[in-house]
């Protein structure tokens, strides 16, 4: 986010390179970035005559090159965007031959989404020299709750941490799916609300109270009673909560108690720094810690790994997946 806000400072400021290479597997900020070039370069008079927009499936590399080449008229730039370039993966090391030489009244921006160009290439360092490679990385699952805190702080919002968790689990780490449930929530709740579970469920639908952050913390607390009330609505829901979900929060969630098991310092701060988690759940993983001895641990990890195969299909076929879920409950509270 920080190299985004830096590449944007610099448009404003005036400070334009002649080519825009924006590759990565997360495609939010290559569309964003794109979008603010698109917008913000050119006037909406200038742009009739020297904005283009085109597309990897339509053009070829040589047919950019053309475009990039030419003169802007009546203006200081002309604008080349090419979405989907990624379609043009196989030709695309023949850009070089003009990013090593660009035209400097053009602005090329290549949008290479889901794919990297090697950086071993010339390209890529005929790139660097003259124009801008913005990667665009997918972020961890353990990074999605604090990138949702960031981007609701930049437009006046706030959002609590179990609230974040929630999107998060929920959502997963598609940030574009992620930003378009935030702007729903922006349209009905006024500046500066700090956003809660209550808004999360009553706005996008994901209950506050059934859920995998609360499943982990029911296991953790040993609390057999709203373990199982979650695995039955679990049950009875499994297309709003799969078991393959369920069970890959609940590896990763053990896996980090095993972790702080092999910690000298469990200290609340310690833990967090160590485990890459909020502060505030900070004491949820101590407790769970002290209710599940490294080997009861190591136990369920291996029942979940079983649990995992089994809720893809495999010696489990005729097996509802509201019976799996409670034999791994069994499994785990036991």
């Amino acid at each position: 986010m920080d190299e985004v806000k830096e590449l944007v400072s610099d448009i404003r400021k005036g400070h334009i390179k002649p080519v825009y290479f924006l590759m990565g597997e997360e495609p939010y900020y290559i569309d964003k970035l794109s979008e603010f070039i698109e917008d913000n370069i050119l006037s909406e008079e200038e742009k009739g005559f020297n904005q283009m927009v085109l597309y990897g499936r339509d053009v070829s590399v040589e047919d950019i090159i053309g475009n990039a080449k030419r003169f802007p008229m009546m203006a200081e730039h002309q604008v080349v965007i090419v979405k989907e370039a990624q379609d043009l993966s196989r030709t695309i090391d023949k850009l070089e031959a003009y990013v090593a030489n660009p035209q400097p009244t053009t602005i090329l921006v290549v949008n290479y989404k889901y794919k990297k160009i090697d950086k071993r290439k010339s390209l890529y360092k005929a790139i660097k020299k003259n124009g801008v490679v913005f990667e665009s990385k997918k972020l961890y699952d353990n990074q999605v709750p604090d990138w949702i805190r960031r981007v609701l702080s930049g437009q006046s919002y706030s959002i609590t941490p179990k609230a974040a968790l929630m999107l998060a689990e929920f959502l997963g780490t598609d940030l574009s799916k992620i930003n378009n449930e935030l702007e729903k929530l922006k349209i009905v709740l006024p500046e500066g609300t700090e956003i809660t579970p209550e808004h999360i469920e009553q706005n996008i639908g994901i209950s506050k109270d059934y859920n995998n952050f609360e499943l982990h913390k029911a296991i953790g607390d040993r609390d057999t009673k709203k373990a199982f009330k979650i695995i039955k609505y679990f049950g009875e829901n499994p297309k709003d909560n799969p078991m393959v979900v369920t069970v890959s929060l609940l590896h990763s969630y053990f896996s980090k108690l095993l972790q702080l098991h092999g910690l000298n310092d469990k200290s609340s701060r310690n833990v967090a720094s160590a485990l890459k988690i909020n502060p505030y759940f900070a004491n949820e993983y101590i407790v769970a810690a002290r209710n599940y001895p490294m080997k009861k641990v190591s136990a369920v990890i291996a029942s979940l790994r079983e649990f995992d195969v089994k809720s893809k299909g495999v010696g489990a076929n005729a097996i509802p997946q509201s019976d799996l879920l409670k034999e791994l409950m069994v499994r785990i509270m036991n």
